[in-house]
């Protein structure tokens, strides 16, 4: 990371529990320097975002980058890249959806809808794992974020 004294903020939205310990293990493991937070489903996205951009808590930033599932109940996924790319508050934040499906239409809709990325989750700890390191990698060491 190219500050050691701030944070890199990953906000990770997945409804799938097994996903977020998968995630969250293969982050640790892969020794970055970030703090990854998880809401269930879109519903909790869009409320935890706005809480922290309404409360202007510079202990609590708002992330630096949002790891997006697409298929998740009360919110999916297209409806938080929506309503987060059309905010003014939120839209400079880079979403990655990061989903099980390779369907080249969920690709391109989530391109159109504004996503940064589009990466489908492999289906071993050893593929998350490069994942994982690829993407710190590139978001905290290569990429600008505000």
């Amino acid at each position: 990371m190219k500050n050691t004294d701030v944070v890199f903020q990953i906000l990770m939205v997945d409804d799938d529990e097994d996903d977020r310990f998968l995630t969250q293990t293969a982050f640790e493991e892969s020794e970055l320097k970030c703090k990854l937070d998880f809401v269930k489903d879109g519903t909790e996205a869009i409320d935890h975002l706005h809480s922290i951009f309404e409360s202007k808590d510079d202990r609590n930033p708002l992330p630096n980058l949002i790891l997006l599932d697409l298929n998740m109940p009360r919110k999916n996924g297209w409806q938080v890249l929506t309503e987060v790319k059309n905010s003014e508050s939120l839209k400079h934040i880079p979403v990655l959806v990061f989903t099980t499906s390779k369907s080249p239409d969920h690709i391109k809709r989530s391109y159109e809808l504004g996503a940064n990325s589009f990466i489908t989750k492999p289906s071993t700890y050893s593929g998350l794992l490069d994942i994982v390191k690829v993407i710190g990698k590139y978001w905290q060491d290569v990429a600008t974020v505000a």
